[in-house]
């Protein structure tokens, strides 16, 4: 599975949560988690692992860090790579999570199975998501935190979505994005 969303959509406590229920369901799950690097020094926080404590200590998960390098896409130069050896090392369940910072951040849903984008109830508006890009390779739209005083705009920007999508050329004759 490939995830993306923008900064602060909750991808990293996404994962955490999900994966914690497959690890329950004696799955073995791989979280491969890219990071931007900086241009000016190519360092790259690499923090997201530190951000899913409870399944860093799972016995049945993996965590992967990995800068970008300047490769564009929101993965890696090796994500694809990456993704097959954590399948050829018995995980499985492999989550790619992406950079996240844009429309164009969507390279990582030629090499999945299913394209998530994780949306925040703030997600904008219907205009928003008929731009052409990521929303157009979504398999599934995820509008997260949807709780306590978001529920209402979570709804909206939910309806909003399953509008926009309507607009969207069709992918596949079986499959229909969901939202």
């Amino acid at each position: 599975l490939g995830l993306s969303g923008p900064p602060g959509a909750g991808k990293s406590t996404f994962i955490e949560c999900f994966g914690k229920m497959l690890t329950e369901r004696n799955h073995k799950v791989s979280v491969l988690a890219v990071d931007p690097s900086s241009s000016t020094s190519g360092g790259s926080l690499l923090g997201d692992k530190t951000r899913m404590t409870e399944l860093s200590r799972d016995m049945n998960a993996y965590i992967r860090p990995s800068p970008t390098s300047g490769t564009l896409g929101g993965v890696t130069r090796t994500t694809n790579e990456a993704i097959l050896l954590c399948e050829g090392g018995g995980y499985d369940v492999v989550l790619v999570e992406t950079v996240g910072v844009g429309q164009s951040e969507f390279a990582v849903a030629d090499m999945v199975d299913m394209f998530i984008l994780l949306l925040p109830p703030a997600g904008g508006d219907e205009l928003q998501g008929i731009k052409r890009g990521i929303i157009e390779v979504a398999d599934l739209v995820a509008i997260n935190k949807a709780d306590g005083d978001l529920v209402v705009p979570a709804r909206r920007i939910q309806a909003e979505y399953i509008s926009a999508m309507k607009l969207l050329r069709k992918r596949s004759r079986v499959w229909r994005p969901k939202v």
